[in-house]
């Protein structure tokens, strides 16, 4: 009877083992593409974890995603814009549902965007507004620095944009504010 019971919990525990190794898995799958295209557009400094944390919030890591809008795969990225990242950057030659693709289009995407948001701010600042316009457009992130500015605030502080977004985008801001606000939440968590 005591084997017995033995062999039930070393194949209990093994079940079990095998869930959490799956789960990691699940997990870890993409971060080898993570953290290939952020030293590729961010250089090795780069903290890869910041897009996995984005990737999570806007798919929960599954590659067949397909978002109410069109957005596809991991990163929910538009056709059109999968199409124009292409068109610079010709080492992204495959389709925009391969994870590795869609990872290497996201980041790639969030440079350009980063690259935009250059003026001086603090780093996490910055962040968010990479982050912010991958969500709610780079013209509305634009739009609400223009009325921080008229309103008085520091355009560039993304505090003064979660004040001012809800007046170009409307009600569409809650969920700007909250995705921003979601990756800096998952990030912690990751490390």
């Amino acid at each position: 009877m005591i084997k017995l019971i033995a062999v039930l919990c070393l194949f209990w525990a093994g079940e079990i083992f095998a869930e959490k190794f799956k789960q990691y898995n699940d997990v870890t799958r993409y971060d080898h593409y993570f953290s290939k295209y952020t030293k590729r557009n961010f250089g090795p400094a780069f903290n890869w974890h910041r897009f996995k944390a984005q990737a999570i919030a806007e798919s929960a890591l599954k590659s067949n995603a397909k978002s109410h809008v069109g957005a596809i795969g991991l990163m929910q990225i538009m056709p059109a814009t999968y199409e124009e990242i292409t068109k610079r950057h010709r080492y992204i030659k495959g389709n925009s549902n391969s994870p590795k693709w869609n990872i290497a289009a996201g980041v790639s995407y969030n440079r350009s965007i980063w690259n935009l948001f250059k003026a001086e701010r603090p780093f996490q600042d910055r962040l968010n507004f990479t982050y912010g316009a991958y969500n709610a457009g780079k013209g509305n992130i634009i739009k609400a620095q223009k009325k921080a500015k008229k309103a008085g605030l520091d355009p560039n502080l993304w505090r003064s944009i979660e004040l001012t977004l809800p007046k170009v985008t409307r009600k569409h801001s809650k969920e700007t504010i909250t995705y921003v606000k979601k990756i800096q939440t998952i990030k912690q968590e990751l490390k």
